[in-house]
C-alpha cells in the first residue's frame, strides 16, 4: 500500500484529505507541524508528502529544504506566482492552491506515483524516447542515438521526472555524480546538443525551456 504523509495543522482539512485518500486505497500518516513531520521522516519513508506552508514552528518552506528524494505536493492558500516558482525551485514536485478540487489533487498524486514507478524501472520511456538503464542504450522512435555521458545524465533525469520542471541548480546537483565537470556555464550547451540529437530522428523538440526556472520534457501537442 502506498503511504501519503499529510503535513497540515488544520485538523478539518487533514481529516478530509485522510478520508479521500483512504477511500482511494492509500495509507495515510499525519503530522501537524514541521518538527513533527521531521520526526516521522527519521523513522518512516512515505511515498509522497502533502505539505501545507503555514505550519507552527518549522514552517513548510523550511521543511521542504530538508526533504530529499521524496515527491512533495505543496497544498497552500498562497497563490502568488513568485511564491510558487520559489517552491518549485526549492524542491517541490507540484503545487495546488486551496481551496482545491479533490479530483484534481488525486490526479496530481497519481502523476507523481507514476513518475516514482518510472524512476525505479530499468527502462525509461517518453513519447518515442527509450532509455535502457542497464545497457545505457538510447533510441528515438526505434533509432539508436549516441549521447555523451553528460547528455545521457541530463536525459535520464528528465525521463525520471517527465512532468516536472527541473531547475538548473537541481539538475547540476543530480548529475554531478556522473558528470562532475558539468557546470552552469556549460549546461546550456549540453542541453542544446541533446535537444538537437533527439530532434534529428523525430523532427520534434522534446526539451522545453521554462523561463526563469529550468527545463522539462515537452508533451506532444
Amino acid at each position: 500500500m502506498k503511504t501519503i504523509l499529510i503535513v497540515d495543522d488544520d485538523v478539518s482539512i487533514g481529516n478530509m484529505l485522510e478520508e479521500v485518500l483512504s477511500r482511494e486505497g492509500y495509507g495515510v500518516a499525519r503530522a501537524y507541524s514541521g518538527t513533527e513531520a521531521l520526526l516521522y521522516l527519521k523513522n518512516q519513508t512515505p511515498d509522497l508528502i502533502l505539505l501545507d506552508l503555514m505550519l507552527p514552528g518549522l514552517n513548510g518552506e523550511e521543511l521542504l529544504l530538508q526533504i530529499k528524494n521524496l515527491p512533495v505536493i505543496v497544498v497552500s492558500a498562497k497563490a502568488d506566482v513568485c511564491g510558487k516558482v520559489e517552491l518549485l525551485r526549492g524542491g517541490a514536485a507540484d503545487y495546488i492552491t486551496k481551496p482545491f478540487d479533490t479530483q484534481e489533487l488525486l490526479a496530481r498524486i497519481e502523476v507523481q506515483m507514476r513518475m516514482k514507478v518510472s524512476a525505479c524501472s530499468s527502462v525509461l520511456r517518453f513519447d518515442g524516447i527509450q532509455m535502457d538503464l542497464l545497457s545505457h542504450c538510447v533510441s528515438v522512435n526505434g533509432i539508436p542515438i549516441h549521447l555523451t555521458k553528460t547528455e545521457y545524465a541530463i536525459l535520464k533525469l528528465l525521463l525520471q521526472n517527465p512532468s516536472q520542471v527541473i531547475t538548473k541548480s537541481v539538475m547540476l546537483e543530480e548529475i554531478s555524480a556522473d558528470t562532475p565537470d558539468c557546470v552552469e556555464t556549460s549546461l546550456k550547451v549540453h542541453i542544446s546538443n541533446l535537444r538537437r540529437k533527439l530532434k534529428e530522428d523525430s523532427d520534434r523538440d522534446y526539451i522545453e525551456s521554462v523561463w526563469g526556472i529550468g527545463f522539462k520534457l515537452r508533451e506532444d501537442s
